[in-house]
C-alpha cells in the first residue's frame, strides 16, 4: 500500500493524504477543512475505488470556487 499526500488550493483542507492498495483508497486525512465535513468524506470513501471516488467529488465546490488539486 502507498501513502500520497496532496497539496490544495481553492478549497478549505491545504492538504489531503490516503493510502491507495491496487486501486481502493484508505486512511483518508484531512489538514484543515471542517473537521465534521472531513471526517464524513473519509469514512464514506474508506475502501472505495479511486476511480468511483473522483467520480462522486469531482465538481462538488465550495461557493463556486471549484474543485483543484496541485
Amino acid at each position: 500500500m502507498k501513502t500520497y499526500t496532496v497539496n490544495t488550493r481553492g478549497i478549505c483542507a491545504v492538504q489531503i493524504s490516503f493510502s491507495l492498495d491496487k486501486e481502493n483508497v484508505y486512511n483518508i486525512k484531512f489538514l484543515g477543512g471542517c473537521p465534521g465535513n472531513s471526517s464524513a468524506i473519509s469514512k464514506l470513501l474508506e475502501g472505495t475505488s479511486a476511480k468511483r471516488a473522483v467520480e462522486l467529488l469531482k465538481g462538488n465546490d465550495c461557493d463556486g470556487k471549484g474543485t483543484y488539486f496541485c
